[in-house]
Order: C-alpha cells, then sequence, then structure tokens
C-alpha cells in the first residue's frame, strides 16, 4: 500500500476485541498500513451502528470521505482500492 499513499483514499480498520490491551499490542507488532478503531467488544458500538458495519474488517473510504467497500478482507482489499482509484 506505500506505493498509493499520495492517492486519494483511506483505510479504516474497525474491531471489536474483547481485550483492548492485546488488541494493541497486535496492532503494535504488526505495522498494520491503515487506522484501526477499537469500537468495543460488542457490535453495538458507535462507529458500528453509524456505519451500518456488519462486522469487523477493512472499510476503503474515497477522497470525499465516503465508504466505498465495506468489511473488505486482506485478499479483495488491492482490488478493491484499484477499482475505487480506476473510478477516479
Amino acid at each position: 500500500m506505500k506505493r498509493l499513499a499520495d492517492k486519494p483514499f483511506a483505510l479504516l480498520g474497525i474491531n471489536f476485541d474483547t481485550d483492548k490491551v492485546d488488541l494493541k499490542k497486535y496492532l503494535d507488532k504488526e505495522k498494520l498500513p491503515w487506522r484501526s478503531w477499537w469500537d468495543g467488544a460488542s457490535t453495538k458500538g458507535s462507529i458500528t451502528t453509524k456505519w451500518q458495519a456488519g462486522g469487523a474488517g477493512v472499510y476503503v473510504l474515497d477522497g470525499q470521505g465516503v465508504i466505498r467497500y465495506k468489511d473488505v478482507n486482506s485478499q479483495d482489499l488491492d482490488k478493491a482500492v484499484e477499482k475505487l482509484l480506476a473510478e477516479m
């Protein structure tokens, strides 16, 4: 994803892990290339509710902040970003 750092999109992750401390350790270790938010240990958190998220995962936003892809898994992330950039 470093090759796309200057492109007009954002990746955001949502997590529901029950232990916030363990999640922080994992995120620090993995060095994910996107911001990742903890939305409480429930799928009824404020972010999940507002975004109508179906589960934990990565969300692809366009340059205007509109969610274009929800709950993208790691195998489909590059495809989703490439498709979004091709539409611009």
